[in-house]
This record gives structure tokens, C-alpha cells and sequence, in this order.
């Protein structure tokens, strides 16, 4: 282990430094919440943060306007990290997903660790990951190679309790639009095919399918069209949906099943439908078991007690870059138990006491992950090796 109680103590002197700016970073973002594709002031507060620091950052990134990449130094070694960094709020309810703290986490881990990557044998970038609430944008940087250089890749999320690997799943989402011929809905109610017809059946032959589908399933949809008046047969009638699963090769097994239910309700109703995917899919978070396990050290030198490690989070595309790379997503807690994420009671949490010490916590959640494994070479091969399999 190279130094390990060294680097340590001096990466805890500088997140100390750092502490307060990132707190007033997360109470910036938290007061001027900027939905997906639109954060360009939060993303313009954030690389001037980094600018200052002097980062090398560059902006716009990745085909996104809001992206950035920033690298500290000579950006020569072998083996590299990217922190993601999220920003992105929601519509309505402000930064009720905690992307402002754990963005804060990401910049205090950074800027904690930017003076010791020569020990470290490490480049460590700060990697700017936009609409993750929406499009997703690590799924299109994973497409064009954004993540290939990396080693491994983290960050930490914000949530009523504290998991070291929340269940993320991987989502296709999907509309549906079918296709039938209008009619008078009184007059010759018989010359008409209707598309919510089509929507409706399609409905209930997805709920008949969730019997029959493993418990980490969800499907869950709404009606987008359902036609323009009482007494017109519609012509056209859209739902979209989500489905989702804990595996992303069960999910394609899935998807065939759902794609069924459509064909069905069409032939049923006499419509015909297009499908069209509405956003990125997203992928399930890997397991890493050696990663896992220093993170549970971590916590419990922390003391921060653990919650149940079996809940279903919901899906991020921190998944798709978890199948480049190693990547790290756990959770810490700013409310108490019962309080979700995406709800004002969460978005007023999100500048609290609590928020502020997680972004101490976070910060060094992520400090120790990168130290444990980058100073330890069983470790790190370990993690590697957990990732091929």
C-alpha cells in the first residue's frame, strides 16, 4: 500500500479547505434549479469553480452544451478516474433528485485529491454529466467513447437511506401510437376503428403479463392521446411507457413480451401501431463485489449505519457507464426514512444541516474509495478482475 495513512490525512486536510465552497456550490444550485438541457448557469458556476482552481476544463463537451470535462495537470498517468458530476433539476420541484449536493460531493473530492495523483499513479477527472433526468447523456457518452479511458468511474447520490449499491435498473421507455379511422362516434360509430381502443387493450394485456414476470419488474405507462372529441372515433391514440428490470438481458426478453401485447391489441381493434423509443436505455449498475467491499469499510469507518440493501432505486444512466469501467453509486442519506426522492419535502432537504455534512461524508466516501484501491495493487486487480467477469 503506497502511503496510504499519508494520503489520507492529507486528502482530508484539503477537502477541510474546500468544504465551505462546496456548500455554497450546493446552495447556489439548490436556490437557481435549472431543469434538464437547460444548466447552462450551473454548468457555467461549476467550471468556473474549477477554472479558479486551475483545472484545464473544456466546455461545451461531448456534443452537449452543459457538459464539461476538467483535468488538473499533466494528465499523464497510466490509469484515470472520472468523478460524475450531476446538475440537472425537475421540473416544478427544483433539485428534488439532490443533484446540487451530489455534485458538491464530486467537486470536494476532486478538488481534495488534485494535488496527489503523482502518489496516486492516477489522473482523477471531473467529468460534467447533464440531463440525466431526462435523455441521459453518459448513455450517449458511453456510445462515443467517452468512458473507454477510465479505471473506474463514481459518484454518490443523495436518498433516505445509506446503500452501498442501490438496485438500478436498466429502462427502455417507449410510445406507442396507434393507428385506426375515424367515424362519427354516434351516426356510424361501425365505419370507424378506434385507436384508444388500441391503447386501452394494450393496457390490460400489460397488466395481465405482470403476473407472470419476475418481482424486480416494473412496467408502468400513460395515455400521451386520447383522441380529439367525444364524437369522433379517434383516429389516433398514444401511451408511453416505461419498463424496466434489475437485468438488462431479462429486460430484452421483456421487451419481446411487451412488443406482443401491442401486436395484440392491434389485431384485437383492427388498428395497426409505431413505436418509437422516447429517450437513451438505460442499463443496470454492475456489481463489483471488491469495490462493494471497501465502500462497507468505508461507511463503517464513517459510522454510518447501512439500510436495506435489497430496495429498488429507480434507474440513472450511471448504469450504461458502469458496463465501460467499474462504477461506483452509493447512497447517503439527507432525510429521514420515508421522505422520496423527486418531492418538495426532498428538495427543501437539499440545503439542510444534514445535506451539508453529506457533502463532507460523500466527499470522503469517494476520497477513501479512490485511496483503498489505487494505493493497494491486489485491490485494484481485484476490482478489474470483478469487472471481466
Amino acid at each position: 500500500m503506497k502511503n496510504y495513512e499519508k494520503l489520507k490525512e492529507a486528502a482530508y486536510e484539503r477537502l477541510g479547505e474546500y468544504e465551505a465552497v462546496c456548500r455554497l456550490i450546493n446552495d447556489d444550485l439548490a436556490d437557481h434549479p435549472e431543469v434538464s438541457g437547460k444548466e447552462y448557469e450551473s454548468s457555467r458556476k461549476i467550471v468556473k469553480l474549477l477554472n479558479k482552481e486551475g483545472y484545464q476544463t473544456e466546455a461545451p463537451y461531448a456534443g452537449y452544451d452543459t457538459a464539461f470535462k476538467a483535468v488538473y495537470g499533466d494528465n499523464n498517468h497510466s490509469r484515470k478516474i472520472a468523478l460524475l458530476t450531476e446538475y440537472d433539476a425537475l421540473p416544478g420541484i427544483g433539485h428534488a433528485c439532490g443533484h446540487c449536493t451530489s455534485a458538491a460531493i464530486s467537486l470536494l473530492t476532486g478538488l481534495s485529491l488534485k494535488e496527489l495523483q503523482e502518489e496516486l499513479d492516477a489522473d482523477i477527472h471531473i467529468i460534467g454529466t447533464p440531463v440525466e433526468e431526462t435523455d441521459g447523456a453518459k448513455c450517449t457518452m458511453v456510445k462515443n467513447g467517452v468512458f473507454d479511458e477510465y479505471d473506474m468511474a463514481l459518484m454518490v447520490h443523495l436518498y433516505d437511506e445509506n446503500i452501498l449499491a442501490p438496485k438500478l435498473q436498466a429502462l427502455n421507455s417507449y410510445l406507442y401510437t396507434f393507428h385506426g379511422k375515424p367515424a362519427h362516434a354516434s351516426a356510424a360509430p361501425w365505419d370507424g376503428n378506434n385507436a384508444l381502443n388500441g391503447v386501452q387493450l394494450m393496457f390490460h394485456a400489460l397488466d395481465m403479463l405482470r403476473q407472470h414476470v419476475k418481482p424486480d419488474v416494473r412496467i408502468h405507462g400513460v395515455i400521451r392521446d386520447g383522441g380529439l372529441a367525444p364524437n369522433i372515433v379517434p383516429e389516433s391514440a398514444s401511451a408511453e411507457f416505461y419498463i424496466r428490470s434489475m437485468d438488462r438481458h431479462y429486460l430484452t426478453e421483456l421487451l419481446r413480451k411487451v412488443e406482443d401485447c401491442a401486436k395484440g391489441a392491434a389485431i384485437a381493434t383492427q388498428t395497426s401501431y409505431q413505436k418509437k423509443l422516447t429517450a437513451e436505455s438505460y442499463d443496470n449498475l454492475k456489481a463489483n463485489p471488491t469495490g462493494e467491499g471497501v465502500l462497507s469499510e468505508t461507511y463503517a469507518e464513517l459510522g454510518l449505519e447501512l439500510g436495506n440493501p435489497d430496495r429498488i432505486f429507480g434507474s440513472s444512466d450511471a448504469g450504461n457507464v458502469s458496463m465501460i469501467c467499474p462504477t461506483f453509486h452509493p447512497t447517503l442519506q439527507i432525510v429521514e426514512p420515508g421522505v422520496a426522492i423527486h418531492t418538495r419535502e426532498f428538495a427543501e432537504a437539499v440545503k439542510s444541516s444534514r445535506a451539508h455534512r453529506a457533502i463532507a461524508d460523500g466527499a470522503k466516501i469517494l476520497t477513501l474509495q479512490i485511496l483503498k484501491i489505487f494505493t493497494d495493487s491486489k485491490k485494484f486487480e481485484a476490482m478489474k478482475e470483478d469487472f471481466n467477469q
